[in-house]
C-alpha cells in the first residue's frame, strides 16, 4: 500500500488554537511531512489571511481543514488517539515519546484504524478532560528548564517521526482493511458508550459518597487500555440497559404501598 494511503488514515489535530498564524504554520508543517489532513477544534479566528501566509504555500491543507465545535466530534471517527502534552498531568495516562508515539501510531493505521494526533491550546496546553480521551499520552523531551515548544514546532517534531516511522515501515508486513465490527471503536461511539455508563452508574445508585467524576476517569482508562470492539461495545450497552431496567422495577417497587 502506498504512503499516501496511509496518510489518509492520520490526523493531526488542533485545539482551541489562540493565534491562527499558528494554524497556517502548523499547516505548513504537516504538509512538508508529507500530511494534509489537519483538524481545528474550535479555533479563536478562522480562516485568517495570517494563517494564509504563514502556511507559505500548504494552501490545500488549509482548504480542506475541517472545522469543529467540540473535541469529541473533531475525533470522529478515530479509533487511536494520542494527545500531546509538555508537562505531566494529572490523567493517568501511558505516557511515551515522539519516536514511541510514531511507531504506535503508524501501526495502528496499518492496521486500518484512523488515528488523531491531538495539540492542544498554545498557553495551556490540553485540558485534562481533553487529554482523558486519548489513549496515551507524548511527551516531547525538551529541557526542563526551557520546555515549551512554539505550536507548530511541536507539530513539526511529531510529523518529522511519524514520517521516519512510515518510510521505514513501507517495506514491511502489508496494511490490513479489517472489518467494521471486528476495529477499536472510535471517539464518537466510546463516549455514547461513557455516557450510557454514567448514567447507569446513577440508575443503579452505584456512587454511595464516592466520587461519581474519580470513578469515571478509571473507567474510561480501563475501556480505552481494553480498546473494546464495536460489537463489544454492543454487548455492554446491552448489559447497561438490562442494569437500567432491573433498576427502573426495583425503584417502582420501592414505591409500592
Amino acid at each position: 500500500m502506498a504512503l499516501s494511503e496511509l496518510h489518509d488514515r492520520l490526523r493531526f489535530v488542533l485545539v482551541r488554537t489562540s493565534h491562527s498564524g499558528n494554524i497556517g504554520s502548523a499547516a505548513r508543517a504537516i504538509r512538508t511531512m508529507g500530511f494534509d489532513r489537519l483538524t481545528l477544534v474550535a479555533p479563536h479566528r478562522f480562516p485568517d489571511p495570517e494563517a494564509t501566509a504563514l502556511a507559505a504555500g500548504a494552501d490545500d491543507v488549509l482548504a480542506q481543514a475541517a472545522i469543529h465545535d467540540d473535541l469529541v466530534s473533531g475525533l470522529a471517527g478515530a479509533t487511536f488517539s494520542l494527545g500531546l502534552s509538555a508537562r505531566r498531568r494529572g490523567v493517568n495516562l501511558p505516557e511515551l515519546d515522539p519516536r514511541e508515539g510514531a511507531a504506535q501510531a503508524v501501526a495502528a493505521a496499518k492496521r486500518g484504524e484512523q488515528v488523531a494526533l491531538v495539540f492542544g491550546n498554545e498557553r495551556t496546553g490540553l485540558e485534562n478532560d481533553e487529554l482523558s480521551r486519548c489513549h496515551a499520552m507524548v511527551r516531547i523531551p525538551s529541557v526542563d528548564d526551557f520546555s515549551s515548544l512554539n505550536l507548530s514546532q511541536a507539530v513539526q517534531v511529531v510529523g518529522y517521526e511519524v514520517r521516519l516511522a512510515l518510510l521505514a515501515d513501507e517495506a514491511a508486513a502489508p496494511v490490513v482493511t479489517p472489518d467494521p465490527d471486528e476495529a477499536p471503536a472510535d471517539a464518537e461511539q466510546l463516549e455514547r458508550f461513557f455516557d450510557h455508563l454514567g448514567q447507569t452508574l446513577d440508575d443503579i445508585e452505584f456512587h454511595k459518597g464516592r466520587s461519581p467524576t474519580t470513578i469515571m476517569l478509571k473507567l474510561r482508562k480501563l475501556f480505552l487500555r481494553a480498546r473494546p470492539e464495536l460489537r463489544e461495545l454492543r454487548i455492554l450497552h446491552g448489559i447497561l440497559a438490562d442494569a437500567q431496567r432491573m433498576a427502573s422495577i426495583a425503584h417502582e417497587g420501592d414505591k409500592t404501598p
